[in-house]
């Protein structure tokens, strides 16, 4: 079979097991309920002239901090269940490579997020209503979130080879994704700047998220920017690849 063809079976395969319980359209719900309750009730989205009714300000800063949970709450099953009921044997005995499977399964699961994104457009629709958003603005937003809830994905994705527990890979992937938004908030970058010297902050800065998701939100699709983001999942995927091949051997 083709690489497309086996792809699309295991795509299909995971998708339809996502769905099959009800934890994806929970994921989902609450996604997108606390994105639009954040951004009409927390922030001062209705007073006039306030700089909270645009989509950069409000609606747009919340989604990077709930992708943080959701990537890793649909993605810690992906390979930790496989192995906790012994399925992976089936799945890897199949005539497929194991990037396939890999390729099949983490797109299964972004859709999930990215259907969880697009569920949130009536905020858009809302904004456009009161005002005039600025189209550079939506679509760099949704393409911010897309992006930074597949390099989530992908990290977890990688968590989730190396455990046969669901939980654990929730826990060690909301970590990792949680430090590496840290690593680059701006006080840690003053802070990196002042005591360990620019470069170490210019390091910190490229390697984590805040800077390259801020950045695209505003409508500044970068090469830089998509390029980390290209590379941060193609890498967290090609360890998949290298620690689900060593089980298959």
């Amino acid at each position: 079979m083709s690489a497309l063809k086996n792809i699309w079976i295991v795509y299909n395969r995971e998708l339809k097991s996502q769905f099959n319980s009800m934890l994806a359209y929970v994921f989902i719900v609450i996604f997108v309920l606390l994105s639009m309750s954040l951004t009409f009730l927390l922030d001062d989205f209705f007073a006039p002239n306030a700089q909270d009714a645009s989509l950069e300000f409000s609606f747009f800063r919340w989604p990077m901090w709930l992708l943080m949970f959701l990537a890793p709450a649909v993605g810690m099953r992906l390979w930790s269940e496989e192995q906790r009921t012994g399925t992976i044997e089936l799945l890897l005995t199949m005539p497929l490579a194991v990037w396939h499977a890999i390729v099949g399964k983490y797109l299964a699961a972004l859709s999930v997020i990215t259907i969880a994104i697009l569920f949130t457009f009536p905020v858009v629709i809302t904004v456009a209503y009161l005002g005039d958003p600025d189209n550079g603005t939506v679509w760099g937003g949704y393409l911010a979130c897309i992006f930074y809830g597949g390099g989530a994905l992908a990290i977890t994705c990688a968590v989730s080879a190396l455990t046969r527990s669901s939980v654990a890979c929730l826990i060690i992937a909301l970590a990792l994704c949680f430090g590496q938004l840290l690593i680059a908030i701006p006080p840690v970058l003053e802070y990196a700047a002042d005591n360990w010297g620019g470069a170490v902050a210019d390091v910190l800065g490229s390697l984590g998220t805040w800077a390259h998701y801020t950045e695209m939100k505003r409508g500044v699709i970068s090469f830089a920017n998509v390029v980390f983001y290209l590379s941060m999942i193609g890498f967290c995927l090609f360890l998949t690849s290298v620690v689900i091949k060593s089980k298959r051997s």
